[in-house]
């Protein structure tokens, strides 16, 4: 992953005429830490936070808990951090954290011990004006709980500004759970507009039907009731029904602990399957690698919304392309989550409250202005949208 961003970079950078040592500058990271954690029962975890770039604000970016954490991908999701805060517009940083551990084999006890030395190791270097953590895989707001009591009680910081992601009641925004699955879908609907199809039914493929395609699918439902979700899967598979699927009922069955494969309406799919379904869009929310050039041949949509982070691969990008497919990047499709937790740092700094329409407001706001101006981009330069969105993001970085 690492090796990807850099080529990204060098070559949008090439294509801006950049010198090579602006390109090394854009590529540069400021800060690493690396570092061990050892629990009270002697279990031991690496641990990282690798801070890319700050010029436009503090560093911003999650944390994830996952036995195969690495730090290269640590320093490509780091980067790809500063990519998408610069080309939202954000006045934020990118950076990124984890843990080698699967904290499914942990207990709750040994789980907030873990967070809270975490964040007891990084509080020298975040804090609301240096580094603003977030939840990532596998972690969420009863871990930023932990990690931000942690925090503010070695500092005696009281503004909740250190972290976002928390509970509501810790100073959590409201719409943040929603942001990232919506924020697809306001860029997606931004997108069809410039392309004259605004107005028109639309069917739509979802992988991974989890927290962000959830959402997804139920705010799809909400802003644009003319466009049917015909397929659906989650990590053991799922269904097709070329009739349409009820994003609440699927929704329903999936909170009560089903397997979309068990739902009983329409056919069972593979996860390869769907992949192939004959959709307008195919949404990419599950795992990065998705799509490759052992698949690549088989995509029908005719615009495919990168709602993970690369689920699209360098190949089959290209490859799609070049076909004439439309592929929205990651760092604008699932951009919603990352402006939203810049919102609830705002709140934060200012001492106030946010209601859910304001919230859901201000990103559709930076979302539709985003979109503009990578697509206006994209067309006036002859590249794909991934290009003008790197190149609008390295211009604000240097």
């Amino acid at each position: 992953m690492l090796e990807t961003t850099h080529s990204l970079i060098k070559k949008v950078g090439k294509q801006l005429g950049l010198s090579d040592k602006q390109i090394a500058d854009v590529l540069k990271i400021n800060a690493e830490h690396r570092f061990e954690i050892e629990l009270d029962n002697g279990k031991k975890f690496p641990a990282y936070r690798i801070q890319h770039n700050n010029k436009r604000g503090p560093y911003k970016g999650g944390i994830r808990f996952h036995p195969e954490v690495d730090l290269d991908e640590v320093r490509a999701l780091a980067t790809l951090m500063s990519l998408k805060t610069a080309a939202v517009g954000l006045p934020m940083g990118g950076g990124k954290g984890g843990i080698v551990v699967n904290p499914k084999e942990l207990d709750k006890e040994e789980l907030e011990e873990l967070s809270r030395k975490y964040a007891k190791y990084l509080a020298p270097h975040i804090g609301p004006d240096k580094d603003v953590p977030a939840p990532d895989v596998n972690t969420n707001s009863q871990v930023i709980d932990w990690m931000l009591d942690e925090f503010e009680s070695i500092t005696s910081d009281s503004s909740h500004a250190a972290f976002t992601g928390k509970s509501v009641g810790r100073g959590g925004s409201l719409g943040r759970d929603t942001a990232t699955g919506r924020g697809g879908v306001i860029v997606l609907r931004e997108l069809l507009e410039k392309l004259g199809r605004s107005d028109k039914p639309l069917t739509y493929a979802l992988q991974g039907f989890g927290n962000v395609g959830s959402f997804f699918s139920l705010s799809a439902s909400q802003l644009r009731p003319q466009w049917t979700m015909i397929a659906a899967t989650d990590s053991r598979g799922g269904i097709k029904d070329f009739d349409g699927l009820d994003a609440e009922e699927v929704n329903k069955f999936k909170s009560a602990g089903g397997a979309l494969k068990d739902y009983g309406h329409g056919k069972m799919i593979t996860n390869d399957e769907l992949i192939g379904i004959k959709a307008d869009v195919l949404v990419l929310a599950a795992l990065d690698g998705a799509v490759t050039n052992n698949n690549m041949a088989q995509v029908q949509a005719d615009i495919v919304v990168e709602l993970a982070n690369g689920p699209v691969n360098d190949e089959a990008y290209e490859y799609l392309t070049n076909r004439g497919v439309i592929v929205v990047p990651d760092i604008l499709a699932n951009a919603g989550g990352v402006i939203v937790s810049y919102l609830e740092w705002v709140q934060n700094k200012e001492n106030r409250r946010m209601n859910e329409i304001e919230v859901n407001k201000e990103l559709e706001r930076y979302l539709a202005r985003a979109t503009t101006q990578i697509y206006n981009y994209s067309q006036k330069q002859k590249v794909s949208l991934k290009e003008a969105a790197v190149a609008i993001a390295i211009k604000r970085l240097i």
